[in-house]
């Protein structure tokens, strides 16, 4: 069989990318010139792999939220393309990969200190490689303190050119070769190139690469990348940039072959859903999008996350009440129950609007679960402002909220804020909240106990293994005797005991 040349081809359906013609020049066309790179890197792993008698493998550590989660789902399935194969044993890896976060700062320090260990493997095992990438490395001073103190790192990389991995990568092998070349040769030192790569913002989205789903039954699916919104606490909109929308038949396309390849459950990504559509050339807006994947066959439940307040429209009420697809889930983040606060975050509503939202998806959905997140201590909050978070708390009585300390955030406008509310004072109210989030949970959770309800199955109980673990449609944990032969299935399941925060039960046949 002739090689391909992929300058030349349009459909990539089914390209073997051990056919690619890697002689040739690389393709200017997106997502051709990754398979063509993906191709001229598999023949370096596939030499080394011989030299070593075994296959090279790849550990990717993962930092952050579900944006991350999917992120590094696409490193790995472009790298098992290229011939790594996964492993969970970190310290044997031959490839090292972090995919950061940096919301809070304390998480580059974890950063900082993975890559300390790393250190020492390296010098083991001269071949490893390091990469690190994410919303971390969207920020100049991380780079020129990585450039400075942590020269052993291969390649940098951020959130807006994760497509572009199998180029990166062959050309930090191609930094390899010569190194190994130069090492042989008395008139020349070999140096260490790191290879970095940050875009400071970008509206490509490049479709049609490689994944490598961690579940066989449910996945994520970005709709959209990037944040408009700019709360004054937060660093996203500075490292994941602005709002770009996925079209909708790339998304219903991609929801259509992930349902043939046996998943059941689809969660919908972005940083903020409910604002999906913008950008696009024709207007499709989220409560939309919805009613299209719902007409999926053979998808049976439909998540989404993040939502934000101000965003959220009666439309997108309305077609969650009356969808028998969508799961009876909202996760609504409130951050402060006090109007004054809010608008210091720029949240843009008001506790009164937030309650009279929150009302509203009740009315229409009865058996919704609500969830939230909370900041405790953003600066200037007072007593009474605090008070105020604990009256949504008690109102809305939500099933469950992620509470928060607030954290100080270099390069955030509310880092420069007065008013710090001292340690000790946070500490305090954060107890007292989480104690009445805890104490409202526990009875909010309890009320589907003894009845029959809906349960996928995710995976045998870590601790008690004759006990799978799944969740119903409003997020709910439940475990119940079975084996793994259930992983995957939607399972009827009586809800015989409740704990709070998750229920004991039984197949109900």
């Amino acid at each position: 069989m002739d090689l391909i040349d992929l300058r030349n081809v349009s459909d990539l359906t089914g390209i073997d990318i051990n056919m690619v013609d890697t002689n040739t020049l690389a393709p200017e066309m997106e997502p051709n010139r990754q398979l063509y790179f993906m191709a001229k890197s598999r023949e370096y792993v596939k030499r080394k792999s011989e030299e070593l008698g075994r296959n090279l493998t790849v550990h990717i550590t993962t930092f952050g939220c579900q944006m991350n989660a999917k992120d590094s789902e696409k490193l790995l399935g472009i790298l098992e393309k290229i011939g790594y194969e996964e492993t969970d044993d970190e310290k044997a890896a031959d490839f090292l990969i972090m995919n950061t976060c940096t919301v809070r700062e304390n998480a580059n320090q974890k950063v900082y200190g993975h890559l300390g260990m790393y250190q020492s493997r390296k010098k083991k095992a001269p071949h490893r490689m390091i990469a690190i990438c994410g919303c971390m490395m969207q920020e100049p001073e991380v780079i020129e303190k990585l450039k400075k103190s942590y020269r052993f790192v291969d390649l940098i990389f951020g959130t807006h050119n994760i497509f572009k991995l199998a180029e990166l990568v062959s050309l930090c092998l191609e930094e390899r070769l010569e190194e190994l070349e130069a090492q042989g040769r008395e008139d020349k030192k070999p140096k260490h190139k790191m290879v970095v790569d940050v875009w400071k913002d970008t509206d490509q989205i490049v479709e049609d690469l490689p994944v490598e789903r961690k579940y066989s039954f449910k996945s994520g699916v970005n709709i959209m990348f990037g944040c408009n919104n700019f709360c004054s606490y937060c660093i996203v909109p500075y490292v994941r940039g602005r709002e770009r929308s996925r079209r909708p038949g790339e998304i219903i396309g991609e929801i259509k072959n992930l349902v043939e390849d046996g998943v059941v459950e689809v969660m919908l990504l972005g940083q903020n859903v409910n604002s999906y559509g913008k950008g696009l050339d024709e207007p499709l807006n989220f409560a939309e999008l919805l009613e299209e994947v719902e007409k999926i066959e053979g998808l049976e439940r439909i998540r989404f996350m993040t939502s934000h307040p101000k965003d959220l429209s009666d439309e997108l009420i309305e077609v969650m009440a009356k969808s028998k697809k969508i799961c009876r889930h909202l996760h609504l983040p409130l951050q402060s129950g006090s109007s004054r606060i809010l608008k210091a975050m720029n949240r843009r509503y008001t506790k009164e609007q937030y309650l009279a939202l929150a009302e509203k998806i009740k009315t229409a959905i009865p058996d919704i679960s609500l969830t939230t997140d909370i900041i405790v201590g953003f600066p200037g909050e007072t007593e009474e402002d605090f008070q105020e978070t604990l009256d949504v708390v008690r109102k809305v009585r939500f099933d469950s909220a992620f509470t928060f300390i607030y954290s100080k955030r270099t390069g955030t406008p509310a880092a420069a804020m007065e008013n710090q509310v001292p340690e000790d004072v946070v500490k305090n109210r954060f107890d007292r909240l989480l104690k009445e989030v805890q104490d409202i949970s526990a009875e909010v959770c309890g009320r589907d106990v003894h009845t029959v309800q809906t349960v996928l199955v995710e995976e045998v109980n870590d601790h008690s293994p004759e006990l799978v673990t799944g969740r119903m449609s409003n997020n709910t944990i439940v475990h119940f005797p079975g084996d793994a032969s259930l992983i995957g299935k939607l399972v009827d399941v009586y809800l015989e005991e409740s704990k709070g925060f998750y229920y004991m039960g039984r197949l109900n046949q």
